[in-house]
């Protein structure tokens, strides 16, 4: 299922904005950044979007994609990919409750 959530869009704005609420980011593949950002961070829904110690998955819409370009492009810069070659973006989320983290995967597609 397509998503276009205000929560991923808030999480995203917050954290480029307020880079000290990252814990840790990692880009072990070449399409993807994970971010690990503290889980005081108030979040709508957040049990929703980011379940206790499970991974959720969805492909972010083509709306979402479009209307927030360059903040997506600000998080794929971090890929290190030379091209600017994707067509979707696939959000992972998980709340890691032993590490009192958010996860928010980016895959650029």
């Amino acid at each position: 299922m397509a998503s276009n959530s205000d929560s991923i869009y808030y999480v995203l704005t917050k954290i480029k904005h307020h880079p000290e609420l990252i814990v840790s980011e990692k880009v072990q593949y070449t399409n993807t950044i994970s971010v690990f950002i503290k889980d005081s961070l108030k979040i709508a829904d957040a049990s929703f979007y980011f379940p206790d110690d499970r991974l959720m998955v969805n492909r972010l819409s083509n709306d979402f994609v479009a209307k927030n370009g360059d903040l997506l492009e600000s998080f794929f810069v971090k890929t290190h990919q030379k091209e600017k070659n994707y067509h979707d973006v696939w959000v992972t989320t998980a709340h890691v409750k032993k590490m009192r983290v958010y996860l928010l995967e980016l895959s650029f597609e």
